[in-house]
């Protein structure tokens, strides 16, 4: 065991990050669960030298939701090993960015097939006597002939297994070749872009998973850690003991919405109707079979009935549904058609893989939504809904509640560390993550100067759906958008919804006060093209303004450094459609936390969106910049108090006439 000192990387500490650092050794010394709000700038990633420290030969596991949080640790890790030369790490950011050789279907299935085809063959020729797959030609020649939009073995696992024999008959291990490559990556930087180029024809997730086995420090995807099928399966395959390891997870904020995300499952007309085309290729060779395509036309006929309600989304009653759905059938409960699906689903599954065919079935979507709907009888923590778009009704169960599967995650680790910039106010995020269980909390002040930042609160603007067609109100909204386009430098004006940016931006030209104007486009790749150009505009002398959408894809997980942004406008506060749906989360928690309730489920969220895209500027100590919070119910006792403390005392309350003075002065 070391010291902090042995681990931590830069010469001195930042104002208020010795604390934290003390805080996080102190639980991974004595276990428990931590929780710390640490703004920008707090140096929040060298928690990472409090866990080592503290490790004792113990494993870290590191859960990132972006890739550049991963580069962030990285960063981390690559100054603490100067410290450490024989500190080791790995990544694991999906396969799906990982693997070079997918085809068509999930990446994860593709992959396993793949394996599974591979493996079978590799074990044939191994008994044949050819023991390096790589240098059998009728290897070689399989590759050659097979079709490459539908490979059915991988060059790259091929060429990452050998086969020795251990007294007992013959065992496929790792390469040599892929041994000496899990080495090298786990001892010197690889960057994600720069890894398939590193693996040389390896498998680059094979490699990693080498890697992994032996690091100190496991770098994962929110996925890996929270989706329960997919951890259980890597740490078995890694040999990690969740009581031998330290798990800290970055972004935590991020937590509830990936949990529920994970646990919910949606089903339309669609999915029904392949479902039967399934099951009808199945019929007369798997038992259970036909009762379940009887069972379809109840289904359908049930979305047929709620197409009729004026309403595009609510709720309906799983014991409805489950009588609606089971009259007339061989079925007595749900849970002897999950009995069914189940057993049907895993003949299904085999059988497309044989085929080579790796998508996801409408048969185990289906088997997932019967699953979930038995548990939403008994289960309030799930809701059943129904949405209707063009006429066309899905139904979905959707999971509202994170608490379970987080103090699950939490309690079995031997200490779990959340951890984020925007986790206030983090009492509100303790209750709503892990209830009563005993928690560590620290809240760390803002440390970066305050003269290099003006933060404002308009007191006459709001996205309030009453104003929303007011034309006095809308000229009001648009001259502050005016004004504040006067700064110098980059700026970015956030929206609550992509309809709200259109109604400002419809109108825009394609240069405002002298600045190039950049919308949020739909596609995730115009977007990141379009990011590029305007984070590039200041190294050419040129400024730009860009108009985007709260926990869109310009607001969250970005680093504008330097003056690649100089300030951040919020128009409105981006609370979830207040429906019929929504009054039963909300009522959900105010049964389970009382009147707090509400604003757990419904304004902390959308203040944490608002504090994300204001988060966008200052990202370092030398950066200046304007903030601009133009929703006067910021200033309201059910919302002010979700904005953390330095922002409620650096707060300036505006009208438009004092805004537009104000801001002339910032230079």
């Amino acid at each position: 065991m070391g010291t902090l000192d042995d681990f931590f990387p830069y010469p001195a500490f930042r104002p208020h990050q010795q604390e934290m650092l003390a805080t996080v050794a102190g639980v991974a010394r004595n276990g428990g669960i931590a929780m710390i709000d640490a703004p920008t700038g707090s140096g929040k990633s060298s928690v990472i030298a409090s866990l080592l420290s503290e490790a004792n030969g113990r494993k870290i596991v590191v859960a990132v939701r972006t890739k550049s949080q991963l580069t962030t640790f990285i960063r981390e890790l690559e100054l603490i090993r100067k410290k450490q030369p024989g500190l080791r790490y790995a990544y694991l950011i999906g396969k799906r960015q990982m693997c070079p050789a997918t085809g068509e279907g999930d990446t994860y299935r593709v992959c396993e097939g793949l394996k599974s085809f591979s493996t079978a063959l590799l074990r044939d020729r191994a008994k044949a006597g050819s023991l390096i797959p790589a240098k059998d030609r009728v290897i070689e020649e399989q590759l050659r002939r097979q079709d490459p939009e539908h490979p059915l073995i991988c060059p790259y696992f091929i060429k990452s297994r050998v086969f020795v024999d251990s007294g007992e008959g013959l065992r496929m291990v790792p390469s040599a070749s892929l041994r000496t490559r899990a080495e090298q990556v786990s001892k010197q930087r690889i960057p994600p872009d720069k890894l398939h180029e590193f693996c040389g024809g390896l498998c680059p997730y094979e490699v990693m998973m080498q890697a992994a086995r032996d690091a100190d420090v496991l770098l994962l995807n929110f996925h890996h850690i929270f989706n329960g099928d997919i951890r259980d399966q890597l740490y078995q395959s890694l040999g990690i003991e969740p009581e031998q390891t330290f798990l800290l997870v970055d972004e935590a904020h991020n937590c509830g919405d990936t949990v529920e995300a994970i646990q919910s499952v949606t089903i339309a007309r669609a999915t029904m109707d392949q479902a039967m085309n399934e099951l009808g290729r199945m019929r007369g060779r798997t038992p259970g079979v036909d009762a379940l395509i009887n069972l379809s036309p109840r289904v359908m006929n049930f979305m047929d009935s709620l197409s009729r309600s004026f309403k595009e989304e609510d709720w309906f009653d799983p014991k409805n549904f489950e009588r609606f759905v089971l009259n007339g059938t061989l079925y007595s409960t749900v849970d002897e058609i999950v009995d069914d699906l189940l057993r049907v689903d895993e003949v299904h599954r085999e059988a497309q893989i044989q085929a080579g065919d790796f998508k996801e079935s409408a048969i185990e979507r289906l088997t997932e939504f019967f699953y979930r709907i038995m548990r939403a009888k008994d289960d309030p923590a799930f809701l059943t809904v129904y949405r209707k778009r063009d006429g066309e009704v899905s139904l979905q169960v959707r999971s509202i509640d994170p608490s379970s599967t987080l103090k699950d995650i939490a309690s079995f680790h031997a200490c779990a560390v959340f951890i984020s910039g925007t986790l206030s106010p983090l009492e509100s995020y303790r209750r709503l993550y892990f209830e009563d269980l005993p928690v560590t909390t620290l809240s760390l002040p803002n440390s970066f100067p305050p003269e290099n930042r003006r933060l404002f609160c308009a007191g006459d603007i709001t996205s309030a759906y009453s104003m929303r067609r007011d034309r006095d109100h809308t000229e009001l909204v648009d001259g502050y958008i005016r004004a504040y386009a006067r700064l110098p430098g980059n700026l970015a004006v956030y929206f609550p919804s992509y309809d709200l940016m259109h109604r400002f931006t419809e109108n825009l030209p394609s240069r405002l006060n002298g600045k190039e104007v950049f919308i949020e486009p739909p596609s995730a790749g115009d977007a990141d093209a379009a990011l590029k150009r305007f984070v590039a505009l200041p190294s050419t002398g040129r400024e730009g303004i860009l108009f985007g959408v709260c926990g869109g894809k310009w607001s969250e997980g970005l680093d504008y450094r330097g003056d690649q942004l100089s300030g951040a406008f919020v128009f409105g506060l981006p609370l979830a459609p207040f429906n019929d749906v929504r009054k039963m989360v909300i009522q959900y928690f105010k049964n389970k936390f009382g009147p707090e309730g509400e604003f757990i489920s419904y304004t902390l969220p959308a203040v944490n969106r608002v504090l994300q895209a204001l988060g966008r500027v200052l990202r370092t100590p030398e950066d200046r910049g304007v903030l601009i919070i133009g929703e006067s119910r910021f200033l309201e006792k059910g919302v002010r108090p979700g904005l953390p403390e330095w922002m409620t005392d650096e707060m300036e309350v505006c009208t438009f006439a004092e805004f537009r003075s104000e801001v002339q002065k910032w230079r």
